[in-house]
């Protein structure tokens, strides 16, 4: 896809996220904007290995959302991807809607795993890629953390394990963007040095800019190594509303009429958009 192609979808994507938690009345837009290259990168730069038409396919690669709360870019991105329609995007957190506020496997093509409580996507990944090795079929598992999720104990317990395991078909990555709900991650958990950190668990260290999907692109293609690797993208919480992007206060909210007008013309979206959707609460 040519470079003016990735911008338009990227900012498409940013866009849905909006009109999908307008509609709604709810949402984690911070958590989301901070994932939007990454998944982009995954789904449409030749990284992950999938079927939208065949969701089952047994030799797939799989991707497991850690922090599920940045589920309305996934949608966003299943959509784009194929897996259904554009429509389904404005039903996110409604009365009987098959997009939930955290991506439920058994609802949705294209999700691989249930998620939303904190701490436990790097285990089930864990166990997917181990279950790959062992099918032999060259299949790889991605998994997409949070930083200030990396206080469960479980997900270093998975470090542990998938580094013991050898489990080299196993990529984490780090949504690196220092903020968590209640201050930054530094302040709340004292961890401002993440590559030692995973290093000391024996996985394989790389960093990029997490808003540079070529950067992700490569970094999640290279070569692997005997050990699980993690790349450290460093993103932006919010990136792409300048009144929301580093902010804490952000974390769960919408926009008052006042910031509203910001969003819109930030995000290009027209009152026409803004409009056609029937307001939830």
């Amino acid at each position: 896809m040519q470079t003016s192609d990735r911008d338009a979808a990227i900012r498409q994507i940013r866009k849905d996220v909006f009109l999908s938690a307008w509609t709604a009345g709810a949402g984690h837009l911070a958590s989301a904007y901070s994932v939007v290259e990454v998944l982009y990168a995954l789904y449409f730069m030749d990284v992950l290995r999938y079927r939208p038409q065949e969701p089952g396919w047994p030799e797939r690669d799989r991707f497991v959302l850690s922090k599920g709360h940045a589920s309305l870019a996934y949608y966003s991105v299943l959509s784009l991807a194929g897996y259904f329609g554009q429509d389904l995007l404005h039903t996110f957190a409604q009365p009987h809607s098959r997009l939930g506020g955290e991506p439920n496997m058994l609802e949705l093509p294209g999700v691989e795993a249930t998620t939303g409580s904190l701490g436990h996507g790097l285990s089930y990944a864990a166990g997917t890629a181990l279950s790959q090795e062992l099918d032999g079929n060259g299949a790889r598992t991605f998994v997409l953390l949070g930083d200030g999720e990396c206080q469960e104990g479980s997900t270093w317990e998975a470090a542990m394990a998938a580094a013991k395991l050898g489990l080299n078909n196993l990529t984490a990555i780090l949504d690196c963007n220092c903020l968590q709900k209640l201050g930054t991650v530094k302040d709340v958990a004292g961890i401002d040095n993440w590559p030692a950190r995973w290093q000391a668990f024996g996985w394989d260290v790389t960093e990029a800019d997490g808003h540079d999907p070529d950067a992700v692109k490569d970094a999640l293609n290279a070569t692997p190594g005997e050990a699980p690797r993690i790349l450290i993208a460093h993103t932006v919480k919010g990136k792409g509303v300048s009144i929301m992007e580093n902010k804490v206060d952000w974390h769960y909210r919408l926009p008052n009429p006042k910031q509203l007008k910001k969003f819109m013309e930030e995000l290009g979206i027209s009152e026409e958009e803004l409009t056609a959707c029937k307001r939830h609460s």
